[in-house]
């Protein structure tokens, strides 16, 4: 999903700056030898936000770090390192493309230099697995956006009465009731330009990890079961239970096609909402009305559990940080970043979770920040948005589309059919 994303409506998230060298290229470490170059996904906000996080490395060793900021990463960063221009460092807004280039031999493994027990300190092992490539460890987490998540009016839910869900029927109990009471349960839009498609995909891929479960889940973003299996189809079936149902959704399948996703959760913020719920990545804040009040005006609750079997998991996305030259500073600024340190600064600016298990809570400015660092860090199972690790041509492509003309009405086995055929064309 990200992907495509990053470079679009995204852009204010993954804000990924630190010392912004405008108009220049990444400095070759062969002319200066007391920096470390980094390209990374966008400019912004997040340049004094990395600036905070990235001082003690600089105070403590003397080392500047340039930054190289692209909307177009995934094209410009193969043509840098094609053409022997790679930066020392490249942060990635998904794993999948740093296995590109750890495949092709273009990155430094840092369990070649770092103490695999200290990197095993910090992180849970889902999260190193997915730093991995060939059993080798290539990525440093910088942070994670957890995608299980549920949005609500905690105002709203106590003035009706209304009780946090923790199972997807009673999920579904309480949209009934909702409708019983004259309003609109949930609010979807899946509009994003070119890159309409995702919030329905991360929708599928929440279910299908609650259903089928992480070993089956990664079956199927490896192609070991096909699209069209049944538990993709039950995955697809569950979401159309509330996205192709008029009642539950504000505008119904209208609605959630041609409303902006940043758009779509201003209904909880409302005098008298428009509607109640809403599901999508802790990213969303960023969109939401300046005045909300988190923890009055809305809170969130783990995406509820479907199969009584499968204990907590969580669909997660995020950047990681991976190595393209081995110098002695790129070293040092990879040793610094799988330190606590960085961490705790940016998530004490509100907008950062981090996956690196020395962070207390406590770091966290307010209560529902809190509640999703909580619910990333007591998750029993993670796994990486499924659109992510799928070929580009399937993942951002024909999943996007098909789930567009799922919601718009196309039929379901017919859909299924034409994104397995386009996986079998790569």
């Amino acid at each position: 999903m990200l992907r495509a994303k990053v470079g679009q409506t995204l852009t204010l998230l993954l804000s990924l700056p630190i010392l912004l060298a405008a108009c220049t290229p990444a400095q070759n470490k062969s002319a200066q030898s007391d920096t470390v170059t980094i390209m990374g996904v966008v400019t912004g906000k997040g340049e004094e936000e990395l600036k905070k996080a990235l001082a003690p490395f600089t105070e403590a060793t003397g080392i500047k770090v340039i930054y190289e900021g692209t909307n177009e990463f995934a094209t410009l960063l193969p043509v840098r390192v094609d053409s022997g221009n790679a930066p020392d460092i490249a942060m990635f807004p998904q794993p999948g493309l740093m296995a590109d280039f750890a495949r092709e031999g273009n990155l430094v493994a840092i369990d070649s230099f770092m103490d695999t027990t200290q990197l095993s300190n910090a992180y849970a092992q889902d999260w190193l697995n997915l730093a991995s490539v060939d059993n080798k460890i290539y990525g440093i987490w910088y942070r994670a956006f957890v995608k299980s998540l549920v949005w609500y009016n905690p105002t709203a839910f106590t003035a009706k009465g209304y009780e946090v869900p923790t199972t997807w029927d009673e999920m579904i109990a309480l949209s009934d009731k909702i409708v019983a009471d004259g309003g609109v349960p949930w609010c979807i839009g899946m509009e994003n330009g070119s890159a309409t498609g995702w919030v329905g995909t991360d929708w599928v891929e929440d279910i299908m990890l609650h259903t089928a479960g992480a070993e089956v889940y990664d079956q199927w973003i490896t192609r070991e079961i096909s699209f069209n299996h049944p538990t993709v189809k039950t995955a697809f079936e569950k979401f159309g239970t509330i996205a192709l149902n008029p009642k539950y959704v504000v505008g119904g399948t209208t609605g959630v096609l041609s409303t902006p996703f940043g758009d779509s959760p201003k209904g909880l913020f409302e005098e008298s909402p428009s509607c109640y719920m809403h599901h999508q990545g802790s990213f969303i804040t960023a969109f939401f009305p300046d005045n909300v009040v988190m923890g009055k005006d809305v809170d969130v609750f783990p995406f509820p559990r479907i199969n009584q079997d499968i204990d907590a998991p969580v669909l997660v996305s995020g950047e990681i940080v991976a190595m393209f030259n081995d110098t002695p500073e790129a070293r040092k600024l990879m040793e610094y970043l799988a330190t606590s340190k960085p961490h705790e600064i940016l998530a004490s600016l509100g907008s950062y979770l981090s996956p690196h298990q020395q962070v207390s809570l406590d770091a966290y400015p307010d209560e529902v920040t809190k509640r999703q660092a909580e619910i990333l860090t007591n998750a029993k199972v993670v796994r990486f948005d499924g659109s992510d690790m799928m070929p580009g041509a399937v993942g951002t492509g024909t999943f996007w589309t098909g789930i567009v003309d799922y919601v718009g009405g196309e039929d379901l086995d017919g859909v299924l059919n034409t994104i397995e055929e386009s996986w079998s064309d790569q």
